[in-house]
């Protein structure tokens, strides 16, 4: 078996995966941080506009999945796979970390927590290109790593994934429940209510700076408002607020899966019981 990572370990190596000559890297890195109005994760190349249809169909897809990854069109999709091909998945997790990754940095800033996850916005960076490592990494070593965190309540957890499915449109993580957090309180009817929050007598104000949270690094990481970041750094401890940023981060994987149109759910009606293994991998059955 191959050795646990940890989290900042894992986001460090995503932040380094520079595959092939760096330049589809460079350029959604670009894209996505205009889109986003943030800082852009550094780059080995920079790359500001697309010099060839190939490239121009990556910003494309990689301006919407920033913007609003439910609104990918059919044609931008089948525009992806025409023009790359066999390379159009690990395009996409290149996207995904040029996307996530100035917003997980923005949070940590706004709560002024975190600093040790944010190291290779200081330093120099030891650039990997191979192919592979992004993917692998990310869904072997980073997604799990942070799955293994456990200072956050569980049902805080579950509302926040919920959240994010609903923003990003997954149908997949919609027709999932978690079962730590049904034992620990969780439910349809407080899951319900996720929607309207704000307006909600069920949950506490807790979860509803959570979920606030969620919906700033979503919608408007950029303008992240100062009593956003002060409600959840009051309610939640550092390691919590910690581990709620890539939370955050971690669902938001599903994003990849709605963006290749990849994202069916698991049941046809009704949804589907799974856990967090110890492991931080999906268990299902």
């Amino acid at each position: 078996m191959a050795a646990e990572i940890p989290v900042g370990v894992g986001l460090a190596r995503l932040v380094a995966w520079s595959p092939d000559d760096g330049r589809v890297a460079g350029l959604v890195r670009q894209v996505c941080a205009r889109t986003l109005s943030l800082p852009a994760a550094p780059c080995e190349v920079a790359v500001d506009e697309p010099e060839s249809e190939a490239e121009r169909a990556v910003a494309e897809f990689a301006e919407q999945f920033s913007a609003d990854v439910s609104q990918i069109s059919a044609e931008q999709r089948s525009g992806l796979l025409e023009q790359l091909g066999d390379s159009a998945f690990g395009a996409v997790v290149s996207i995904f970390i040029a996307d996530f990754v100035p917003r997980v940095r923005a949070g940590l800033e706004a709560l002024g927590i975190g600093s040790e996850y944010l190291g290779w916005a200081r330093g120099p960076i030891r650039w990997n290109h191979a192919a592979t490592e992004g993917p692998g990494v990310l869904f072997n070593d980073f997604l799990p790593a942070v799955a293994r965190m456990r200072a956050l309540d569980p049902v805080t957890s579950e509302l926040v994934r919920l959240r994010g499915a609903a923003a990003h449109n997954c149908r997949l993580c919609k027709s999932l429940r978690e079962g730590t957090a049904l034992d620990a309180g969780g439910s349809d009817t407080l899951y319900d209510d996720v929607e309207r929050f704000e307006t909600s007598i069920l949950l506490d104000d807790c979860a509803k700076a959570a979920l606030r949270y969620t919906d700033a690094l979503i919608w408007t990481p950029a303008h992240l408002a100062v009593d956003v970041a002060a409600e959840v750094r009051s309610r939640f401890s550092e390691a919590e607020a910690i581990e709620l940023t890539f939370d955050i981060m971690r669902n938001a994987s599903n994003k990849i899966a709605v963006s290749l149109g990849a994202d069916e759910p698991r049941v046809e009606q009704g949804t589907e019981r799974y856990l967090i293994g110890a492991d931080g991998q999906t268990v299902f059955g």
